[in-house]
C-alpha cells in the first residue's frame, strides 16, 4: 500500500491576473509615498546621519491628552481585571458577546476616533498603552480592537474619507459597529498586483465579485474596508480601489471562521462577494488609490502590533522574576544561575528597549513633525521578532511547566501560567500586517530611496542613454557631497553626547550608533555599486542591512528614554542600567550582522533551493508519512454565488 494516497482530481483554481515581476514592482512603487516632506530620524540613520536632535529631548504628550488617556486606562484596567477571562476565551475559542458589548459601552471601539464623532480621541501613545493592557488580558481582544481601529474603517476614513463618509460611519465605529479590513485573497498575499476581486461600475454603484481570505474581524464585522480592482473603462481610470461596505449587504457570505495555532478567540474568516452593490459614495478616495490608502494607513496602524509585543514583554518579565525567585536548583534560586540569569537580563533589557521604540514612534506620530513610515515599520519588525524570542526564553526558563498548558497546571494544583499560549499567540505577529520578509524589503526600499532618487535611472534597463547621462551627472553631485561625510563624525570624539553620562555611561553607546550608522551607509553604497540593478534580488543582504538599522534605532530610543526618565526622576538610575544592558547586547548582534553581510551562504542557498524544487533531493524525504489531508494547495476562489452557510454573526 502506498504511504501517500493519490490526490483526487480537483477543479482548477482560476488564476489571478498574470503580471510580471517588473509589473508587480511598478504597482508597489506607485502605491508608496513618493516624497519626504518631513524629516525622518530612521531615514537619516540609514544614510549615515545620526540626527539625535530629531528624537532628543524625548517628545511628550500634552497634559490634557495625558490626563484623558490615564483616566481611560484606569477604567480599562478595571474592566480587564473584572470582566475578561482570558482562560475562558482560550478554552472556548471565542470572546463572549458580553465582553464585546462591555467594551463598546466603555468606548474602546472609539479610542482613536475623534470626540467630534463620539470617540475618545486618545493619542497614539495612549491608544497603544490601552492595547498593551487589554492584550495582556486577552491577545484575541487586543487583535479585535486593533484590526477595527488601526486598519479597519476609522483610520482610512480619518485620512482619506469625505466629510459625509466620516459623519456617516465614524459615530457607528466609535460605539456600536465593528469593522474589518479585506485585502488578502486565497492566491494573493503580499503581491497585490494580482488582486482578483473586481468592482465593476454600474450607474451610481459598483458591483463587487470575489473572495477574501483571513478577514480579521470579518466574522462579526458590521462594516468592511474592501480592496477591489476596478476595470479601466470610459470615465473610469480603474485600478485597485478602496470601498466601505456594509457587511450585511445582499450577496456577502462569510463562508468559514478560520482557526489558528494561537489567538483562538480571533474572529477571522473567508468572505465571498457575489454581485454586491456598493454605492459610489462609499468609495474611499479615487479609483486606483486603494493600495496607497492601505500603505498610508499602515504607517501608524502597524504600531498596534509592537504595542501588544511590549505588553507581552512586561508579562514575560513578571513571570520570569517571580518563578525564578521561587524555583530552586542546586541550593539557590534558578535566577542566580548564569544560564537562566542571562535570559532574564535579555527579557528585561529588551522589554525596556521595545517600550522605548514604541513610545518614541507613537509620540512622533502624535506630533506629526516627522515622517515616521520607517520608524513604524521598524517598530513592527523589531517588536514582533524580539517578542517571540522573549516568549521562547520564558518557556525555557519555566522548563516543563513552560510547555504545559495553563489548564493542565491548574488541574494539578499549580499556578495556571499560560506561557505556551503566549508563544503561540505572538507567533502571528511576524506575519500580520506585513511578514518579516516583506517588512525587510519595504524598509530597505525606503532606506535606499535617496540613492534611487539620484541614481536610479543609471541601473534601470528601460531608461535611455540620455536619461542615464543626466542621472550620472546628478549622482556625481550628490555623492561628491555625501561620501566625504561618512568618513568622520561625532562618534569618534570621546566627549560627544556627554549629557548621557550619569553614573552609567550611555554616551559611549550613542557614539557607537553614530559611527555604525556611517558604516552601514558605506556598506549599503558598496552593495549598490557592486550589484546595481541586481540589488533588489539580494534579499538576504537587504534583510541584514535593515536589521542593523533596527538595532541602531532601538539603541537610540533606549538611551533617549533612559535620559527622559532620569530627568523626570522616574527610576532614572535603573533605566540607565537597563539601557546600558540592552545596548551592550544589541552591539553584539550588530557586529554579527555586519559579519554576515559579506560572509554568508546566500549563493549556496540559492543552488540548494533550485535542487529542492527540481526534485534533486527528493530522496531525503523518504522514510516518513505525510499526515496532511487531501485537497488543493490553494482553495478555489472562482467568483459566483456561495454554496456554504453564512456564519456571519454581528454582535448586538
Amino acid at each position: 500500500m502506498s504511504a501517500t494516497p493519490a490526490t483526487p482530481a480537483t477543479p482548477p483554481v482560476p488564476s489571478s491576473p498574470t503580471v510580471t515581476e517588473r509589473e508587480a514592482r511598478r504597482v508597489a512603487e506607485a502605491a508608496r509615498e513618493q516624497h519626504w516632506r518631513k524629516p525622518s530620524f530612521a531615514k537619516e540613520l540609514f544614510l549615515g546621519r545620526f540626527r539625535l536632535d530629531l528624537i532628543h529631548p524625548h517628545p511628550l504628550p500634552d497634559h490634557e491628552a495625558a490626563q484623558r488617556g490615564e483616566e481611560f486606562l484606569a477604567k480599562l484596567r478595571d474592566f480587564c481585571e473584572t470582566k475578561i477571562d482570558g482562560a475562558l476565551i482560550e478554552r472556548e475559542a471565542r470572546i463572549p458577546d458580553a465582553v464585546i458589548t462591555g467594551l463598546k459601552e466603555l468606548g474602546a471601539l472609539g479610542m482613536k476616533i475623534d470626540t467630534t464623532y463620539g470617540g475618545l480621541g486618545l493619542t497614539q501613545v495612549y491608544y497603544n498603552k490601552a492595547l498593551a493592557l487589554v492584550g495582556s488580558a486577552s491577545p484575541a481582544i487586543g487583535a479585535l480592537l486593533s484590526a477595527h481601529q488601526s486598519i479597519g474603517v476609522p483610520q482610512p476614513l480619518k485620512m482619506f474619507g469625505t466629510r459625509e463618509q466620516r459623519e456617516t460611519f465614524l459615530p457607528r465605529c466609535a460605539r456600536t459597529d465593528i469593522s474589518a479590513f479585506l485585502l488578502t485573497e486565497p492566491d494573493v498575499g503580499s503581491d497585490p498586483a494580482r488582486l482578483a476581486t473586481t468592482a465593476v461600475p454600474d450607474g451610481d454603484d459598483y458591483v463587487l465579485d470575489g473572495v477574501k481570505l483571513w478577514t480579521t474581524n470579518g466574522v462579526v464585522a458590521d462594516l468592511l474596508v474592501v480592496m477591489a480592482r476596478v476595470p479601466t473603462s470610459e470615465g473610469h481610470r480603474g485600478g485597485i480601489t478602496a470601498f466601505v461596505v456594509e457587511a450585511g449587504s445582499e450577496g456577502i457570505t462569510v463562508e468559514n471562521r478560520n482557526a489558528f495555532m494561537g489567538l483562538r478567540g480571533l474572529e477571522n474568516g473567508v468572505t465571498r462577494f457575489h454581485r454586491v452593490r456598493v454605492p459610489a459614495a462609499h468609495r474611499i478616495g479615487e479609483e486606483g488609490q486603494g493600495l496607497k490608502i492601505a500603505l498610508t494607513t499602515l504607517n501608524t496602524g502597524r504600531l498596534s502590533l509592537p504595542a501588544m509585543c511590549v505588553g507581552a514583554g512586561k508579562w514575560c518579565l513578571k513571570i520570569a522574576r517571580e518563578w525564578s525567585a521561587a524555583r530552586e536548583q542546586w541550593g539557590k534560586p534558578v535566577a542566580l544561575h548564569e544560564a537562566v540569569g542571562s535570559k532574564i537580563s535579555f527579557i528585561a533589557a529588551t522589554t525596556f528597549a521595545l517600550e522605548a521604540v514604541l513610545d518614541l514612534s507613537s509620540q512622533m506620530a502624535d506630533e506629526d513633525r516627522n515622517d515616521i513610515r520607517i520608524e513604524a515599520a521598524l517598530a513592527k519588525l523589531y517588536g514582533s521578532e524580539m517578542a517571540c524570542l522573549m516568549a521562547d526564553e520564558l518557556v525555557q526558563i519555566r522548563g516543563g511547566r513552560g510547555f504545559e498548558t495553563a489548564e493542565s497546571l491548574r488541574a494539578r494544583g499549580e499556578r495556571a501560567v499560560p506561557a505556551e499560549q503566549l508563544l503561540r499567540d505572538l507567533r502571528i505577529n511576524r506575519i500580520f500586517e506585513g511578514s518579516t520578509e516583506i517588512m525587510h524589503l519595504l524598509i530597505a526600499r525606503e532606506a535606499v530611496d535617496a540613492h534611487l532618487s539620484v541614481a536610479g535611472d543609471l541601473i534601470d534597463p528601460e531608461k535611455s542613454l540620455g536619461d542615464k547621462a543626466r542621472a550620472g551627472a546628478g549622482a556625481g553631485v550628490f555623492y561628491a557631497k555625501w561620501l566625504p561625510r561618512l568618513v568622520a563624525g561625532p562618534g569618534q570624539l570621546p566627549g560627544s553626547y556627554g549629557d548621557f553620562k550619569h553614573g552609567v555611561d550611555l554616551a559611549t553607546h550613542l557614539r557607537y550608533v553614530e559611527r555604525t550608522s556611517r558604516k552601514l551607509a558605506r556598506s549599503t553604497f558598496y552593495a549598490m555599486s557592486r550589484w546595481q540593478g541586481r540589488m533588489e534580488t539580494k534579499q538576504g543582504l537587504l534583510g541584514r542591512i535593515v536589521d542593523i538599522g533596527a538595532e541602531l534605532f532601538a539603541m537610540s530610543a533606549a538611551c533617549v528614554r533612559a535620559e527622559l526618565l532620569r530627568g523626570r526622576g522616574e527610576n532614572g538610575r535603573e533605566a540607565y542600567q537597563l539601557a546600558d544592558a540592552f545596548c551592550r547586547q544589541s552591539r553584539i548582534r550588530v557586529e554579527e550582522l555586519f559579519g554576515r553581510l559579506w560572509t554568508n551562504t546566500d549563493d549556496l542557498d540559492r543552488k540548494v533551493v533550485k535542487g529542492v524544487l527540481s526534485g534533486t533531493y527528493a530522496w531525503l524525504e523518504q522514510g516518513v508519512v505525510d499526515p496532511s489531508g487531501d485537497g488543493p494547495w490553494i482553495a478555489d476562489a472562482s467568483p459566483g454565488p456561495s454554496t456554504k452557510e453564512n456564519v456571519h454573526r454581528p454582535i448586538r
